[in-house]
């Protein structure tokens, strides 16, 4: 068993005190990042669709996920599998407070499934950790033909890579 002196041990501690005083940082400090910003609309009035319907992102990146509805109908942005390659900061649900745009509500944590209202908008904040194709991106509300819109066309992709 191989022993370090006390002398080697302070000059371990000095090696490290001059690095952190230097600033030396660990890569990727995603609290300076300025998101990359998508926009997805939920639906179109008359129509159940998500356009687009195909997004990629890239793992490491900040992104701002804008969430728009301009349709009549509530719908849903739900997929299990993308939840589970990202990294979600925050989730918020966007209003209109003093005449501007405002976050009125925030959420964190593990988000599988944003129900966004007629006319209104979410933001989700979220950084992709792993690198996959997922099909699972669909809106399960029901529509009054007993189908759901998944089952009118409201589905997607998204990729990460």
């Amino acid at each position: 068993m191989r022993r370090f002196s006390f002398t080697s041990t302070l000059a371990v501690v000095g090696l490290l005190s001059m690095a952190f005083a230097t600033g030396a940082r660990a890569a990727g400090n995603l609290a300076g990042q300025e998101p990359i910003e998508v926009t997805i609309e939920l639906g179109k009035p008359g129509q159940h669709v998500f356009v687009p319907n195909k997004l990629r992102f890239e793992t490491g990146k900040l992104y701002k996920l804008v969430l728009k509805n301009p349709s009549n109908d509530a719908h849903y942005f739900t997929s299990q599998g993308f939840a589970q390659l990202i990294y979600t900061r925050k989730v918020q649900a966007m209003g209109t407070r003093d005449g501007k745009l405002a976050a009125l509500a925030e959420f964190k944590g593990t988000i599988r499934e944003i129900e966004v209202y007629p006319g209104q908008t979410a933001e989700w904040w979220f950084v992709p950790v792993a690198t996959g194709r997922v099909t699972d991106l669909r809106c399960g509300i029901v529509a009054a033909d007993g189908r759901t819109h998944a089952d009118h066309g409201m589905i997607g992709e998204i990729v990460i890579e």
